[in-house]
């Protein structure tokens, strides 16, 4: 197996605690959309995260069209992804907080020198700039190493399309099997597996042993070589992978 030189990590839930303040955010906008047309199904932020998990908000309004049967222009939907990113990053600037055990993990990579290191996420990059920017991580990652498939492609997509891990190979100039992605959902790991990528998967972030278990065996199936529960058990994960 080639030698692995990157390490790719996803942002909301693996590297900070962004998912239930982001959802949070988001369902006060959803509901807003749905209010104005009438329709009375309501979410909170922890129904949005069972629907949606891994999406950004502009794959979550297209997912909300076709479960309610209603149509958003263009224009409208843009509107309603710039009020969300701006209602998301008041809170994660607010409270935002790293994951558990993560800025150990950091601290020791940025000083071995081993691996470069990039951020690849669904959520927009001011988003992913202000997470990283208020729990201390900004000093790990290169501004012009944070991926978002909200943001830095072409055309707007969102995980599990591969789009946004094959447009960071590519400006990173690396080969799918020199590098592991760091990833915690469905639609994160596959995305990443579409591309051809090592996975790692971590579920330190989900509440409760039972649903962690789930995750852990939902992870495995879809191809995840290995995954952690702590960031701690990180080194051992990625020298399984590297040894594979």
């Amino acid at each position: 197996m080639p030698e692995i030189t990157h390490l790719l990590f996803d942002c909301d839930n693996t590297l900070v605690m962004s998912e239930d303040l982001a959802f949070e955010a988001c369902a006060d906008v959803a509901n807003e959309i749905l209010s104005k047309r009438n329709i009375s199904h309501r979410y909170t932020g922890e129904q949005l995260i069972q629907d949606f998990v891994g999406q950004n908000f502009r794959g979550m309004m297209i997912s909300l069209q076709a479960k309610f049967g209603f149509e958003m222009s263009q224009e409208e939907l843009e509107h309603y992804v710039k009020e969300e990113e701006n209602q998301v990053i008041a809170k994660l600037e607010a409270k935002a907080e790293p994951c558990d055990g993560v800025m150990e993990e950091l601290d020791a990579l940025q000083e071995s020198g081993k691996y470069g290191m990039a951020v690849v996420s669904s959520s927009a990059q001011r988003r992913v700039k202000a997470s990283l920017k208020k729990v201390g991580q900004a000093q790990y990652f290169p501004p012009d190493d944070i991926f978002s498939a909200a943001t830095s492609l072409p055309k707007p997509t969102s995980k599990p399309d591969p789009a946004i891990y094959l447009f960071a190979l590519e400006r990173l100039g690396k080969n799918a099997d020199e590098c592991i992605a760091i990833e915690d959902s469905k639609s994160g790991a596959l995305s990443a597996i579409r591309a051809g990528i090592h996975v790692v998967g971590y579920v330190g972030s989900y509440h409760g042993e039972e649903k962690r278990q789930e995750m852990i065996q939902l992870l495995t199936d879809l191809g995840a070589e290995v995954v952690m529960t702590h960031w701690s058990e990180f080194p051992d994960c990625l020298k399984e992978v590297e040894e594979s």
